[in-house]
């Protein structure tokens, strides 16, 4: 209950400065994480949170779920039928890329063994649009740009899955077990996508039967089951949740437009709080402790993952591209590590494979640094593209133009009536 109270209290505070983070360097998301490392043990003592709790595991997961849920939800078919080269490019050859130059520092600088080193790469190679919300959230940014990395980060946690499981076997006593596992990640895969597709079909189906329909106070609320049901399917099943949830949001948005846009408000809410959750208990494990144990080149690490492999991996996969060059840098440097990273790492640290404690500091260490980095500079690299109004508070200038008196001016029939004799 006490994790309830910090949770409130930290929304509470949020809310309030969320006029002045959207217009500043300042970060919603920001504050839930210093928020939670603050009443951690490593400062205030209040809440008691390690990485094998449960809460951790279980905020992470829904977090990302409910993201994915609404981001694919933003996934328009046709477009993305017309503009599928650039996302493409950043999946088949910037991913691989990442995730290899993230194991050549990762082996060299901290002396990880090349399967951790590939581990790591393959942990923070998803990226998170949820904290460059002022980027992909604005109609103001280029289409071609929002969607590039808006399904990037929606496939790219799917993608990373597989090679993440596949390398925490192959690290780990059980190493030989990994070629035997392929076929049940591959099963996993392949079941969240079906599941992903078929249930939207079947609820809208539902929706369009002569007997059955929703009233309209109630129909934000059906795709909200949806997603419930989804999501307690896909862990009865086995079957990979993200990837479902991504292709569920994309398929109930095509098939029923009217559900999508009744839904988004609300679904739009439910994420940020399952994000908020997500970021206050991720903070609580950022104690000195873990910063502490993180070698210089460990740092070094982090500070090159984020600001030289992610921007170099997608630059080259983009040569060529039909894309402006200032949306090609604004895409290279948006590339945020979030709530798949984190679920991910946590598998990494829970598997207890030899050097697992290592590889899971560099990885929370480069996931707050991303945090800290991106959700700071996504307004001001927001108003490149003229989004002023970015935070949808009126400015002074627009408060005093509403409570001016307005002048009464004549109408047609009144101005005929005085130029009458």
């Amino acid at each position: 209950m006490v994790l309830v109270v910090v949770f409130g209290i930290a929304l509470l505070v949020a809310v309030l400065l969320s006029g002045l983070a959207a217009r500043t360097v300042l970060s919603t998301s920001l504050l839930f994480l210093l928020g939670g490392a603050l009443v951690s043990d490593g400062f205030l003592g209040i809440v008691h949170i390690t990485s094998d709790s449960e809460i951790v595991g279980v905020t992470a997961d829904l977090a990302l779920f409910a993201v994915l849920y609404t981001d694919g939800m933003h996934v328009a078919f046709p477009a993305l039928r017309r503009n599928w080269k650039n996302p493409a490019r950043a999946l088949g050859l910037g991913m691989p890329l990442a995730m290899a130059g993230m194991a050549l520092i990762t082996h060299y600088l901290v002396g990880l063994d090349w399967t951790t080193s590939f581990l790591i790469g393959a942990v923070l190679a998803p990226t998170d649009p949820v904290f460059a919300s002022a980027i992909v959230g604005r109609k103001e940014v280029p289409a071609k740009l929002r969607q590039l990395l808006n399904v990037e980060s929606g496939i790219n946690d799917g993608l990373a899955l597989p090679v993440v499981l596949i390398l925490i076997a192959a690290a780990g006593p059980t190493s030989g077990q990994a070629r035997s596992s392929v076929g049940e990640i591959a099963l996993e895969l392949a079941l969240g996508l079906v599941l992903g597709v078929v249930l939207p079909l079947a609820v809208a189906g539902l929706v369009r039967l002569r007997l059955l329909g929703a009233e309209p106070k109630l129909q934000p609320l059906l795709p909200l089951a949806a997603g419930i049901i989804l999501y307690a399917a896909c862990h009865l099943t086995h079957a990979n949740p993200y990837l479902a949830a991504f292709s569920a949001g994309a398929v109930l948005a095509s098939v029923s437009p009217e559900s999508k846009r009744a839904f988004e408000p609300l679904g739009e809410a439910v994420a940020e709080l399952a994000k908020f959750a997500a970021l206050l208990v991720f903070g609580a494990l950022l104690t000195p402790a873990l910063f502490g144990d993180l070698s210089a080149g460990g740092y070094a690490a982090v500070v090159l993952a984020i600001v030289l492999i992610r921007p170099a991996s997608l630059l080259v996969s983009l040569l060529g591209a039909h894309i402006e060059q200032r949306e090609k840098l604004v895409a290279a440097w948006f590339g945020p590590k979030g709530f798949a990273s984190v679920v991910y790492g946590l598998l990494v640290i829970q598997a207890g494979i030899p050097q697992g404690e290592e590889a899971y500091t560099l990885i929370a260490v480069c996931i707050a640094f991303s945090i800290i980095a991106h959700s700071s500079t996504d307004v001001p690299i927001a108003r490149l593209f003229h989004v002023d109004d970015i935070a949808g508070i009126p400015s002074d200038d627009d408060h005093r133009d509403q409570t001016r008196v307005p002048v009464p001016r004549d109408t047609p029939d009144q101005e005929k009536h005085h130029a009458s004799p």
